[in-house]
């Protein structure tokens, strides 16, 4: 059997909403959460795509996501939004503290969202896109379980803890969204799931030794984008994260990588109004950094996003590629 197979993004979609409905997703919530999953895929981002789907169902069985809510809100502050999700599905609390926070900043300027006790809310990016597309900026933080090892450790004891920022710009606003991890654990699982090699120096094993062998290093440790600054950066969004919203912080976050524990990390949101005609100005820019001379005469240099929007199409177009194991698994959940 092939180790992959390519399923149209219609098929796939389909598939998606029929195991969420099965496992209880009212259809509003079902089609927020399975576009995450598949925008996910199609920007080629398969470690926050379908192969989280199973894990879903599971936690959705286990009682430790409740499929119907979309959370409780209120303002502590006139722009500062205190959201418990209420174990609900990621994507569909997170989307809807952006709708809450959004009108609030066309008023204030600016206004934020601190997020507990939420399920995992996957790619970042496509919050960003989603409120840079209607002329508002953003910034993004999450927090994960354990799974970064500081600069000169061996032991996991921060999170991925990504930020995406989004910035309206003209014909596609700006879109930046990256881990402080070197890799997303996702990736690891996805490696595993295609039985391909890690690179060398991106993991560690549960012993602390470097690793190349997938399956060892998802019970180890990720390395730091940047070394020292990386894990700095990733620090300073944990304590960060941890303090907005009183979650939790270090090795005692859980609830995002297993299907039996109450989701424990926070989310934090911050959107802003931008000066008034500013996204011409933006996008004349961005335009100048891509015509900077390259390097290397082959590849020419590219913005935060530009690869992402490059990928989507070609994967509209063809399908998307995933593990066959996680493609057999979305049937079989489906029928």
């Amino acid at each position: 059997m092939k180790s992959t197979i390519t399923i149209g993004v219609e098929t796939a979609s389909h598939v998606a909403q029929t195991v969420l409905h099965r496992a209880g997703v009212p259809p509003g919530n079902a089609a927020v959460q399975t576009e995450l999953l598949i925008e996910a895929e199609l920007r080629g981002r398969a470690s926050h795509g379908l192969l989280r789907l199973p894990r879903i169902v599971e936690r959705i069985a286990n009682g430790v996501i409740d499929p119907v809510t979309r959370g409780e809100s209120h303002w502590k502050k006139e722009a500062l939004l205190e959201v418990d999700g209420m174990r609900g599905l990621g994507p569909v609390v997170a989307f809807r503290a952006l709708e809450q926070i959004g009108e609030r900043a066309a008023k204030t300027g600016v206004a934020a969202a601190v997020i507990r006790n939420n399920n995992h809310i996957g790619m970042l990016a496509l919050y960003a896109e989603h409120v840079a597309r209607r002329g508002q900026a953003l910034i993004g933080l999450s927090t994960s379980e354990a799974l970064v090892h500081p600069w000169g450790g061996r032991r996991a004891m921060l999170g991925t803890n990504p930020i995406a920022i989004g910035v309206p710009a003209e014909p596609a606003p700006f879109v930046m969204d990256m881990a402080t991890g070197l890799i997303s654990m996702g990736k690891v699982h996805d490696y595993a799931h295609r039985n391909l090699p890690l690179e060398p120096g991106w993991a560690l094993d549960a012993e602390g030794e470097p690793t190349v062998d997938a399956q060892a290093a998802k019970q180890g440790a990720i390395a730091p984008f940047g070394q020292a600054k990386g894990y700095a950066l990733g620090l300073a969004f944990e304590v960060l994260v941890g303090s907005l919203t009183a979650s939790a912080m270090g090795r005692e976050v859980q609830g995002t990588l297993d299907s039996t524990q109450v989701c424990n990390k926070g989310d934090v949101f911050i959107v802003m109004e931008p000066a008034s005609g500013v996204g011409a100005a933006v996008a004349a820019y961005l335009d100048e950094i891509r015509r900077c001379t390259p390097a290397k005469a082959d590849a020419p240099v590219v913005v935060p996003g530009d690869g992402a929007r490059r990928r989507r199409a070609a994967n509209v177009e063809r399908g998307i590629s995933m593990a066959t194991d996680v493609w057999n698994t979305l049937e079989r959940l489906a029928a």
